[in-house]
């Protein structure tokens, strides 16, 4: 049998903290979240900053290591800092380097200084999704797509890229695809149409677009199975999603990639046009 991944007991308490959200005080819902969304952090910083982070007291965060079973932060910690490496936690290093360009005023940057800081967070931030993308959860959003005859999309704002690339790329199988544009906010009528058995494709990462989360509830109430493309397994858009894929893009001088995101979504096409088999045009062969 193959052995489990080095990551394995982080990935069982982040599914334990995810599955009990909805239950814990506003405190250490916060901290969760933080746990989630910044777990190359929790093996290195202290208690203090954890606090600091989260808005919280560190007698919080001791509150919420206890709540999962922990004596305190440090036996909590120790679960991420025993799989945690450079290798497999790229962001601390370019998130580190931002903070100190930035706080430290003593040069300006060029253009192609900007443009090289952006490259490294979007590589960053791909090399984060390749090693925490859950195979089991992909493969059940492939197979959610292959099964249905209509797809709907929605994505609002930030996410509308990713939306709109989806409804390009499946237009290209038999299947009805349609983007729920929000134009006009009637993206509610929009949804009229939808039956159960059909797919909701939703987009969206904190503080989530409010057209989202509705075209995703009035979905669920008809039916109709989503996929959650989102941030965090505490995600309102996660709670009552069949599959839920999770990208954190980086963010470089508070500007947020789609590198990841939109990688992701190619991903999920491409896989799903392998299992359709569909018909592609060939390529020529090359002259000499």
């Amino acid at each position: 049998m193959p052995s489990a991944p080095a990551n394995a007991p982080v990935e069982r308490l982040l599914k334990q903290i995810s599955s009990e959200y909805e239950q814990l005080s506003k405190q250490l819902k916060m901290i969760a979240r933080y746990v989630e969304e910044h777990r190359d952090h929790i093996g290195l910083d202290g208690i203090q900053d954890v606090a600091r982070h989260c808005g919280v007291q560190p007698s919080a965060v001791v509150r919420f290591a206890k709540h999962f079973g922990f004596s305190g932060f440090t036996e909590l910690q120790k679960v991420f800092r025993d799989v945690l490496s450079r290798q497999i936690a790229p962001s601390r290093n370019y998130q580190a380097r931002i903070r100190e360009v930035i706080e430290s005023g003593s040069r300006g940057l060029s253009s192609a200084e900007i443009a090289a800081e952006f490259l490294d967070g979007a590589m960053a931030g791909m090399l984060e999704l390749g090693k925490n993308l859950d195979a089991k959860t992909f493969g059940r959003a492939v197979d959610l797509l292959a099964a249905t005859e209509s797809v709907w999309i929605a994505g609002s704002r930030r996410s509308f890229a990713v939306a709109a690339y989806l409804d390009y790329a499946l237009q290209h199988t038999d299947k009805r695809i349609q983007l729920v544009t929000a134009l006009g906010s009637m993206h509610e009528g929009q949804l009229r149409s939808a039956r159960a058995g059909d797919v909701l494709l939703a987009i969206s990462f904190a503080p989530y677009a409010e057209e989202t989360m509705t075209v995703a509830e009035a979905a669920i109430a008809r039916g109709v199975k989503v996929i959650a493309i989102t941030d965090s397994r505490m995600s309102p858009l996660a709670r009552d999603a069949a599959a839920v894929l999770l990208v954190q893009d980086h963010a470089t001088f508070g500007f947020r990639s789609l590198t990841g995101t939109m990688a992701l979504a190619q991903s999920l096409f491409i896989a799903l046009a392998y299992r359709l088999e569909l018909e592609v045009e060939p390529i020529p062969p090359l002259t000499t």
